[in-house]
């Protein structure tokens, strides 16, 4: 296998584009009316953004780009925040029976997207203080 392939539905296709070249750091390959083609060679993704009239809210859990240190989230955040984005960060986190540094951005029809770093195997799912209507992992 090359590719894992997503698609993802949206309902703009210019904001939609500008957010995931700026998180992918690359162009599209493909750009129509109403649909927009990127491909990742690491990680090997080929993303689609296809219009529809309407999308409402993370019609998944989240998406996530897991890297192998703790110097390539910073570095990640780093170039998302001078982009302009929120970077919603949580560092030394118990997630997924991970303990985990990480940092979310939203796009702009609500799907989350995770960058994470796993630090250590945890005997606990979340930890304790979050809210459970946290997605988490």
């Amino acid at each position: 296998m090359k590719y894992v392939h997503v698609g993802i539905n949206v309902t703009s296709l210019e904001p939609s584009i500008e957010f995931y070249q700026k998180v992918f750091g690359v162009e599209p390959v493909k750009v129509k009316g109403d649909y927009a083609k990127f491909l990742l060679d690491e990680p090997g993704l080929n993303f689609t953004l296809n219009v529809r009239d309407k999308v409402e809210g993370n019609q998944v859990n989240h998406f996530g780009f897991q890297v192998e240190t703790r110097e390539e989230i910073a570095a990640h955040q780093a170039r998302l925040e001078k982009e302009g984005f929120f970077a919603r960060e949580e560092m030394d986190t118990t997630c997924c029976y991970a303990v985990q540094d990480k940092f979310w951005v939203t796009d702009p029809d609500g799907n989350e997207w995770e960058f994470f770093y796993t630090k250590a195997d945890s005997d606990n799912y979340k930890n304790k203080e979050s809210s459970p209507s946290n997605s988490c992992c």
